[in-house]
């Protein structure tokens, strides 16, 4: 279960990223590659009355893993975004609680 959403990039984009994405994941977090999640998130981003383009910001929803592999994950996004001509990008991550994630009515 880490859910991947990503804003400000198109979702053909995410599409050609995605099978490099989680297969570098699966080995730096150590899950199977089937509790992964990509979801693409339609943002519009607006500065001084326009509409604008954005940069990716990229949210990890997961159950914390320590900072060495959060840090090693947050870099290997980076790269992969950065290598399909992005130049910067935002990686943040939302840790979840095992008592309040349910799955089916129970927690973990």
């Amino acid at each position: 279960m880490p859910q991947i959403k990503i804003r400000g990039i198109e979702p053909e984009k995410i599409c050609t990223i995605s099978t490099k994405l989680v297969n570098d994941l699966e080995t730096i977090v150590g899950c199977p590659r089937d509790y992964f999640t990509i979801e693409c998130i339609s943002s519009t981003f607006i500065k001084n009355g326009k509409i604008i383009m954005g940069y990716p910001f990229v949210e990890v929803v997961w159950f914390d893993r320590g900072q060495e592999i959060q840090d090693n994950v947050a870099k290997t996004i980076t790269s992969i975004i950065h290598n399909s001509g992005y130049k910067n990008v935002d990686v943040f991550f939302t840790i979840l609680e095992e008592n309040l994630y349910y799955e089916n009515g129970e927690h973990f």
